[in-house]
């Protein structure tokens, strides 16, 4: 794996934070399973000054509760070109999207972003499409089970988020 010292973290939200399954109560009332351990990873990046940001193609409250809570500095919704969004912030904020932005992605609409990014990865229970990327790290975990948190924990190790 090849150092990059990262700037901006991107992540999807379904398949990715969650185990991409949609749960509805009694009453219509549409649920997310969220891992905590995801949660802390954002602390751990903001620690590290790494900015987060959200980008996913849902438009939900529920996403915009757990981006605030756990405090994600950039949260897009309802994005059907993932890729044209991240190169906008990444303009905006002055940070290179090829070098100093890593993204986590699992289905077929995150392939433009993945393909772009020099630190990509997916939860093991990713489509296959995103597997076959090329310098893709494939993850132990499942989406919603900690997927993020083992892919910053990896960074981490390799010195990408400034230090370990």
């Amino acid at each position: 794996m090849e150092k990059v010292v990262l700037k901006l973290f991107i992540m999807d939200v379904d398949g990715v934070l969650t185990d991409a399954g949609m749960y509805y109560s009694q009453n219509g009332d549409e649920l997310k399973r969220f891992s905590t351990y995801d949660g802390k990873a954002m602390e751990i990046l903001h620690d590290k000054g790494v900015k987060t940001a959200i980008i996913t193609a849902e438009n939900t409250k529920i996403v915009e509760r757990r981006a605030n809570k756990i405090k994600v500095d950039f949260l897009f919704q309802g994005v059907e070109d993932k890729l044209a969004l991240a190169k906008e912030l990444c303009i905006k904020e002055h940070i290179s999207l090829e070098n100093e932005v890593s993204y986590i992605g699992d289905d077929i609409n995150d392939l433009g972003l993945l393909n772009f990014v020099k630190y990509k990865a997916c939860p093991v229970n990713a489509m296959m499409k995103v597997k076959e990327i090329d310098g893709i790290e494939l993850l132990c975990k499942k989406g919603g089970d900690g997927a993020v948190r083992e892919f910053v924990e990896l960074l981490l190790s390799e010195g990408c988020l400034g230090g370990s």
